[in-house]
């Protein structure tokens, strides 16, 4: 078993319960970690045989750019596609953390966590 991890990807989004958040919009920082055998790509050093990261990454961007009331229902498909799309993928966590969240007061960012295994 091993690990792929994409760190602190940024991406500008419209989420939250409040009217004015679909409006404005706020900033965005997903990581994700996705577990799987990679002992394959090892051996092959072949992209097909492990989990590609672009990969990963576009899911995050496609799936942050359709609006959420919640962080977790945003996480959730996020988690979804990695297992339709990933075969390889038996585990994967993703924290979903939005910039300066408007709940009147200087808090640096609220973050959701998520792990689903296969």
């Amino acid at each position: 078993m091993g690990i792929i991890r994409v760190t602190n990807i940024q991406v500008y989004a419209y989420h939250g319960c409040l009217v004015e958040e679909g409006k404005i919009g706020s900033d965005y920082r997903v990581d994700v970690e996705v577990k799987a055998n990679l002992q394959p790509s090892a051996v092959s050093d072949a992209l097909e045989d492990t989990v590609d990261y672009v990969h990963v990454n576009r899911i995050v961007k496609e799936e942050m750019a359709i609006r959420s009331k919640l962080l977790e229902h945003v996480a959730k498909r996020i988690i979804d596609r990695i297992f339709d799309e990933i075969a390889i993928a038996n585990e994967t966590t993703v924290q979903v953390s939005k910039i300066n969240p408007p709940i009147g007061g200087n808090v640096e960012m609220v973050t959701i966590e998520m792990t689903l295994k296969r």
